[in-house]
């Protein structure tokens, strides 16, 4: 695997081996880099007879096409300057103000060609995406019967049953009316079934194959799980990849070529989508030593799999799907799906008695069961991994296409699984000698030298499986793991880890007794976080059992400082390194600066955690999930941000591949049933696709109303409905970068009419003046007096009527955090007096007080007591009234990391109040008690801490976007 750049006063031995200018630390270093890249043990040239290190088929394929006949893979350049930079690298600059460039390959370029693959001109115009006509609404009539089809099936997931009546209770209104019941647009829920199945778009069949044990059998005879069949059902991953290239729904949003990206200024590199990392150049560069690839494009097969259970009431209903995706696509797409990540398989779990699941020639089979079926399925595309094909892309254009497997997401047991490895080992690299990384060519060379007891014992490796990687050209699984966050970092390091550790700590410091007292009081202090946009509250604590990823995450943004005043302070920083290493690679931009500062929160961490082993809470890190956050540097050149690559992807896409199809299910043999309503729904995506590109889906829906004409960016809402209704994912790639509006609906009777009613409903005494002087200042702009020296009787009097709003919306660009494909999102920060018919609700905002300065020295903390709008020269002007807080300071806390606030007082100790106009808020803020050492009262919610504490944290943790403006 390529390592990070290196300080080169420690690299003292070079390789001797012409062309490689690689040079190494100590000499194990070198040794493992001769083993791995330039061997004794000649690599098999592609097209000929496995050689005696390819090991050999499993016995477990059932049938004469055994998908585990292998191809030996070629050498694989490791420098940071390919072989290909030999010639002229095509360059380009872009961004605003020309502030980036790229160093595209110069040899895999995407030229666009024609059906038959040969090189178009440059400037050729390509062929229109479909010779349908704008009114073709094949298989549907016309629009409503698509959109009514696309509602019942996809929208509201309507079932038949009530698709019948619904359908039952139109036709009888047509007949009471007198009207023709032919108008009725569907007979019955068989109709609109039948219409969606005659979509010829998006219509890739599931298939099945069958596996089963073929090996030795026992002398007392078979055991159950021998004799039986194990299905797998899967679609043709070829064609799933080239739906995935003709998709116009983001035809903008696809790297033909790989590159480096880099700042102009400075010449700083930076890493992005997945085309920007070394892996696809070396990947380039392989494939370009054959001259009938240039000019073609490369296309990495992304794969995943991740077991899920859908019901756990019902019984065991796990299923096993499988996940492709392409790297071509930039991660926004692939985070918000957008047809970008598919599932094309429903993988086989063999299950038997518990006689018999631990045996080791079960284990076994299960393993090899799950690579001998990927490899079948991954079959297609082989052709295609060595000699071009043409397929047609998004813009219309024909290109020649080079296929190639790509990383695979996966947590740690699959990880495990996926590289053959025994459990607690590292799938990269040995947990405790960074030198020693793991490559295909070496665990070859092993397995030949060394007996299965040894391999297992000292290097973690598991003989006699085979990974499906050895069957396809240029692959090699150790490099093909890809970072996996939620896992192994948020699941893993912090939950299942410090967490944890926390707790024993305590224990161990104060006996069970007053350490439960203590975890009550931590779990108190957590109930209390503040309500905020998106915020997974926790009201009983942390104390519960069943958790899953959004828990972890939502418990990381609240946990680090209801934590103080019971651990010591290394423990707290233990918390903020790991906290910040999370927040810093799950950024939508890593720079070289970034890598630094990742590098940073490591070794911080890596420094702090030893409080954990002085106090004899642990005995060892060498915990392979823990481990991995030393990958990301490494993983990150290779592979661009992790956040296109996270296995949470893969989660919130089960809800709508698996979880939603299976409640849709009779329950009874439901996986057929979902495989039909995954493909229906891949029918309905693609004919809205096609329309849509046909320009045949403009203006609103039949029956909507729409005076203006105008249409805000269209949403949708997250998972979660509870938790998260306080934000939007916005679908507009051209939203301004930041924006806010009140809401579309003013209050009425129910709040204040004017300035004076609303001093009384606020209990500010002074409001009337505050609103003098804000309109003084925006009707003076110019003035640079500060008001405070302004006569009052310069102020303006208004007398007129204003109206009152609950929330204002913020729109704003948080590409990092879960956002549409432009990366916007909308937040409502709400000032009511009755929110959920509970309680109060004054949200916290950051406003902008000093343009030219960054970050938190450019904004002030204000909480929002009322949203309100009057009327200036006949012009509305939307404003807010707003409490202060002043910073504490002008650095962050050191142990936490984070600014303090602490309300603010005028100079008669009054609180310090004012009206702003709402262009000058920024987004939410969220801020969390300095709670001390002192217990919280039971009494004390969440409601009531910002009126209570006098000191407080900004909540840099609060989400991704917080931390890049709060830090």
């Amino acid at each position: 695997m390529p390592r990070s750049r290196r300080d080169f006063s420690v690299l003292r031995i070079p390789c001797t081996k012409p062309g490689c200018n690689r040079w190494f630390k100590n000499k194990s270093g070198y040794t493992q880099h001769t083993n791995a890249v330039h061997p004794l043990l000649g690599a098999t040239p592609l097209h000929t007879e496995p050689s005696q290190f390819n090991r050999s088929p499993s016995p477990f394929f059932n049938g004469d096409d055994n998908p585990l006949q292998s191809d030996g893979a070629g050498e694989e350049n490791h420098s940071e300057i390919p072989r290909s930079a030999q010639s002229p690298i095509p360059a380009e600059f872009f961004g605003a103000g020309d502030r980036l460039y790229r160093n595209y390959h110069p040899s895999l370029t995407g030229r666009p060609c024609d059906p038959e693959g040969n090189f178009l001109p440059p400037g050729a115009l390509p062929l229109p995406l479909s010779e349908k006509s704008a009114d073709d609404w094949t298989p549907y009539r016309d629009r409503l019967e698509f959109e009514l089809a696309d509602y019942i099936f996809t929208r509201n997931q309507t079932p038949a049953a009530q698709i019948d009546h619904l359908l039952d209770l139109w036709a009888a209104s047509l007949i009471r009316a007198g009207a023709d019941t032919s108008q009725v647009l569907f007979t019955d829920h068989r109709d609109v079934y039948r219409t969606i199945d005659n979509t010829p778009l998006g219509d890739v069949k599931w298939q099945s194959f069958s596996v089963k044990y073929t090996g030795d059998i026992p002398d007392e005879g078979p055991l159950p799980w021998m004799t039986e069949s194990y299905d797998v059902w899967f679609r043709d991953p070829h064609q799933v990849v080239q739906n995935m290239l003709a998709n116009p729904d983001y035809a903008s949003e696809v790297d033909m070529r790989p590159y480096r990206e880099f700042a102009t200024e400075t010449d700083e590199r930076q890493w992005q989508d997945f085309m920007s990392g070394d892996w696809a150049w070396n990947q380039a560069d392989q494939i370009a030593k054959d001259p009938a690839t240039h000019g073609s494009t490369f296309v990495p097969v992304i794969l995943g799999s991740d077991k899920t259970t859908v019901s756990v009431a019902t019984g065991q209903n796990d299923y096993y799907p499988l996940y492709a995706s392409i790297g071509n696509v930039r991660n926004n797409v692939r985070r918000a799906h957008r047809g970008a990540l598919a599932v094309v398989g429903f993988l086989a779990m063999p299950k038997t008695t518990k006689q018999h699941a631990k045996t080791a020639i079960f284990r076994r089979f299960h393993r090899q069961l799950f690579h001998s079926s990927l490899s079948f399925i991954l079959r297609n595309l082989k052709p295609g991994m060595t000699k071009p094909e043409v397929v047609r892309f998004s813009d219309g254009h024909y290109r020649r296409v080079i296929y190639g497997l790509g990383p695979y997401i996966a947590d740690y047991e699959e990880q495990v699984l996926l590289a053959c490895i025994v459990r607690s080992w590292c799938a990269n690299k040995s947990l405790d000698d960074d030198n020693l990384l793991r490559k295909r060519v070496h665990t070859d060379t092993l397995i030949e030298e060394c007996d299965h007891g040894k391999l297992w014992d000292e290097y973690g490796i598991i003989a006699q499986l085979v990974p499906f990687t050895n069957d396809y050209p240029r692959a090699d699984i150790h490099e093909l793991i890809a970072p996996d966050l939620l896992h192994q970092i948020i699941k893993g390091a912090f939950k299942d880890h410090l967490v944890a550790w926390v707790e024993k700590y305590l224990v161990a410091t104060h006996g069970q007794a007053q350490a439960d007292i203590i975890l009550d009081d931590i779990d108190r202090r957590i109930a209390a976080a503040p309500a905020f946009s998106g915020l997974r509250r926790f009201p009983q604590g942390r104390n519960f059992k069943q958790w899953t990823g959004d828990d972890s995450k939502a418990l990381m943004k609240v946990y680090l400082p209801a934590l103080e005043g019971y651990v010591p302070t290394d423990i707290i920083r233990t918390f903020r390194a790991l906290l910040e290493f999370c927040y810093l690679v799950r950024r939508n931009v890593i720079t070289e600066t970034s890598l630094n500062e990742i590098d940073d929160a490591v070794a911080r961490f890596h420094q702090y955690r030893e409080i954990f082993k002085d106090t004899e809470i642990v005995s060892t890190f060498s915990l392979p999930r823990q481990h991995s956050i030393k990958h990301y540097n490494t993983l990150i050149r290779l592979f661009g941000a992790p956040n296109g690559l996270c296995s949470s992807i893969m989660e919130s896409k089960h809800i709508k591949a698996v979880k939603e199809p299976w409640r849709r299910s009779s329950r009874y043999k439901a996986l057929g049933q979902m495989l039909v309503t995954n493909q229906r729904l891949d029918k309905l995506t693609a004919s809205r696709q096609d329309f849509y590109a046909r320009g045949m889906l403009n203006g609103t829906s039949p029956g909507e109303h729409d005076d203006t004409g105008q249409h805000e960016p269209p949403v949708s809402s997250p998972p979660g409905e509870d938790e998260n209704e306080d934000f939007d994912i916005i679908d507009d790639p051209t939203s301004v970068l930041a924006h806010v509006e009140l809401a579309k609906t003013p209050q009425g009777t129910k709040r204040a009419r004017s300035i004076p009613e609303l001093s009384t409903e606020l209990c500010i005494p002074d409001l009337a003046d505050l609103v003098r002087c804000f309109l003084f200042e925006q009707s003076n702009p110019e003035d640079a007096r500060d008001p405070t020296e302004v006569p009052l009787l310069e102020f303006p009097h208004y007398r007129g009527r204003i109206s009152v709003f609950n929330s204002a919306s913020s729109t704003f660009h948080a590409p990092s955090d879960l956002s549409g494909i432009g990366g916007m999102k909308r937040e409502h920060i709400r000032a009511c007096p009755l929110w959920r018919n509970e309680c109060a609700r004054n949200d916290c905002v950051f406003v902008i007080t000093d343009s030219n300065a960054r970050r938190m020295l450019g904004m002030d903390v204000a909480r929002v007591m009322a949203f309100f709008s009057l009327r200036q020269h006949g012009r509305p002007i939307p404003c807010a009234v707003v409490r202060w807080f002043n910073r504490v300071g002008n650095a962050p806390d050191p142990d936490t990391g984070m600014w303090m606030v602490k309300p603010a007082f005028s100079a008669q100790n009054t609180p310090h109040f004012a009206i702003i106009h709402i262009d000058t808020i920024f987004r939410a803020a969220h801020l969390l008690p300095v709670f001390g050492t002192v217990p919280l009262s039971p009494s004390i919610k969440f409601h009531h801490v910002l009126d209570i504490f006098k000191l407080f944290y900004v909540n840099k943790f609060a989400d991704h976007h917080a931390f890049e403006i709060a830090s």
